[in-house]
């Protein structure tokens, strides 16, 4: 099974090494020196990496016959494709790979349906489901404990807890709006508090005169 690892970016350097933008939760195991990917477009590759590393952030790379700003910059928005054994798991056992997530239908705990995962952005904080809607928009899910309840993999479904606002913008501004209601109820519960304080002061000051 073929699975996309990695998506290459600008030229970093003038000895032919490049960034890239990593699409694997296990860039460690695809993308280390000697291995051999394919690429997208087929052209390209095979590209053999030749040397990795991290700097402020972000993986370095540099391919076997790549030894100029030329030729790093030629490989620009290539596609890193690595061959995957579809039975293949990952050791942890709250990970996953894109390929077993791709798919999964989104519901929420009622059962409400969501949509479907169409995509998996890898960010440096976070992982994103893209989610394609029954009507064609998209909502992004973030990959996290919090939002995600259970992935279902025999049942092939993706259970999540979103917080208001998340799937439905409504949501936010309906909460919003009883906020508002709340608070300028409460103030106008205060200033008739102030009024009828300021009318016995009224009252006191003139039993006085």
């Amino acid at each position: 099974m073929e699975l996309v690892v990695a998506r290459i970016g600008r030229a970093h350097g003038i000895k032919g090494e490049v960034t890239v933008e990593v699409r694997t939760d296990e860039p460690e195991l695809r993308l280390s020196p000697g291995a051999v990917l394919k690429t997208e477009p087929a052209t390209v590759g095979p590209l053999t990496i030749e040397t990795g590393r991290v700097h402020s952030g972000r993986l370095m790379l540099r391919f076997a016959g790549v030894k100029d700003r030329t030729g790093a910059e030629a490989l620009r928005n290539t596609l890193l494709i690595a061959e995957v054994d579809p039975s293949e798991l990952p050791e942890e056992e709250d990970e996953y790979y894109d390929h077993q997530l791709m798919d999964l239908d989104v519901v929420l705990e009622d059962g409400t349906e969501i949509g479907r995962i169409t995509e998996i952005s890898h960010l440096p904080s976070q992982d994103l489901f893209i989610v394609e809607r029954p009507d064609g928009s998209e909502v992004m899910i973030p990959f996290v404990e919090e939002i995600v309840a259970e992935i279902d993999l025999e049942e092939q479904r993706c259970v999540i807890t979103p917080p208001p606002g998340l799937i439905d913008e409504r949501e936010a501004i309906v909460v919003s709006t009883r906020d508002g209601e709340a608070a300028a109820a409460g103030d106008a519960a205060h200033a008739g508090d102030a009024a009828d304080a300021t009318s016995n002061d009224a009252a006191d000051s003139g039993d006085k005169a």
